[in-house]
């Protein structure tokens, strides 16, 4: 499909479709949800070619775009990621419904029951870059979570989107659900995003799942609710009491299994007692994989083939292969350091003193906080969440990995019989 001649009028009917669609889902039932869920997960196995033809296509334009390698890789997508997207659709199906789950129910002395319910958001506009996944993901968490969803991929992934799409409308067909319960924007016009930012009588909830430039303009320009957040600034410390040979499985693999994700460390802090016995063979590893290391004063005495950290890398989220490495005397400086340059994203500690790990995870104020554990796993699936529609940082409403608790609010809900307030 072309891009609409009028942006305004295509982008408010889609919003007054996915209003419409989402009081449909408000009322359907679990195993309706469940059965879109299951049959859109046999439509990516069905077209897994055609998923990774459309992808090919998107990849050979980001190519010639000049975008660069970390970018390439978090479009791209392999028969195992297809595979992974059908099971994420049908581990979705499989989870517990959280809608109408009615909890803390108690008598009060007038004899009304005062209880909670699960109660869906209604329409969630999400606006993401170049991860075609999170197409699937999305529309699996909202539709279960009953809302329905306005999706804006980047435009590099339009014909990857278009496609995973198309497989999501299918299962929601076999359902007997409306197709508009999840709409891809059919544009890659800029426009449509600040008009889909000020649709606030058809969007309950934005989430930007994007650079910090994108959360900043979404902040700036609306007034619809958000679930966000701004960097992925996260750090591994370890302490003097670390396992030497776990300290290094996890720094490494926090680091070098994935550079251009979220939960990727962007800083390492090491214990300057055990820094001696556990920098040098880090940083062997992480040369050979072409990781180009920052450090201060102390680190490049053990290492010095690194180059001298700024103040700003400490700030900086570089989703590459570069990696800024500190030494600390104490667990209160490394604290200290995670507050004044983190992101409250996620951060772990590598000890075997249990009284430090404990001080770790109440003192660090981040969404997710690790003990002898990658930051990696700070991931929807990982958590058990089946799928996730991004990672906030906030600290209301939703915070950590946003699955399909996070999707939905509550209500309160009263029975009486017969009752009247004296």
């Amino acid at each position: 499909m072309n891009a609409p001649v009028d942006i305004k009028s295509y982008m408010l009917e889609v919003g007054r479709r996915a209003r419409a669609a989402s009081r449909e889902l408000a009322r359907a039932d679990t195993a309706a949800k469940n059965r879109a869920l299951v049959a859109g997960a046999k439509a990516v196995r069905r077209d897994a070619k055609k998923l990774l033809a459309a992808n090919a296509d998107d990849a050979k334009g980001a190519r010639v775009a000049g975008k660069d390698a970390a970018f390439i890789d978090r479009l791209t997508l392999t028969e195992k990621s297809i595979e992974g997207m059908a099971q994420g659709l049908e581990q979705v199906a499989q989870l517990p419904d959280p809608v109408g789950e009615v909890t803390e129910l108690r008598e009060q002395p007038s004899g009304i029951k005062v209880g909670k319910m699960r109660v869906p958001l209604g329409v969630i506009g999400i606006i993401y870059e170049s991860r075609p996944n999170v197409t699937a993901d999305a529309a699996a968490l909202c539709l279960k979570a009953g809302n329905a969803c306005i999706l804006r991929g980047g435009s590099e992934a339009v014909r990857s989107n278009r496609a995973i799409a198309a497989c999501v409308h299918d299962g929601l067909r076999a359902a007997g659900m409306p197709e508009a319960a999840v709409q891809v924007l059919e544009t890659a016009d800029r426009a449509a995003v600040g008009i889909l930012l000020s649709m606030n009588e058809y969007v309950d909830i934005i989430v930007p799942r994007g650079g910090k430039d994108l959360i900043e303009r979404v902040m700036r320009e609306s007034r619809i609710p958000m679930i966000k957040h701004l960097d992925g600034v996260c750090h591994v410390y370890i302490d003097e009491r670390a396992d030497i040979d776990k300290a290094i499985r996890i720094a490494d693999n926090a680091k070098t299994q994935r550079y251009g994700v979220c939960n990727a460390m962007e800083t390492l802090l090491v214990n300057e007692a055990i820094a001696p016995k556990v920098l040098p063979a880090l940083a062997k590893i992480y040369i050979d994989k072409g990781v180009e290391l920052r450090g201060d004063e102390g680190a490049r005495k053990l290492v010095p083939q690194m180059k001298r950290a700024t103040e700003e890398d400490w700030y900086t989220e570089y989703l590459a292969p570069i990696l800024a490495v500190r030494l600390v005397p104490d667990l209160d400086t490394a604290i200290a350091h995670i507050g004044k340059y983190g992101s409250q994203h996620t951060d772990a500690i590598v000890t075997e003193d249990e009284a430090r790990a404990r001080r770790f995870l109440r003192e660090v104020d981040s969404s997710s906080v690790m003990v002898n554990a990658s930051t990696r796993f700070a991931d929807g699936f990982e958590y058990g969440l089946g799928a996730e529609v991004g990672i906030s940082t906030d600290k209301l409403h939703a915070r950590g990995p946003v699955g399909l608790e996070g999707l939905t609010s509550q209500k309160y809900v009263v029975f009486g019989s017969g009752q009247i307030r004296a």
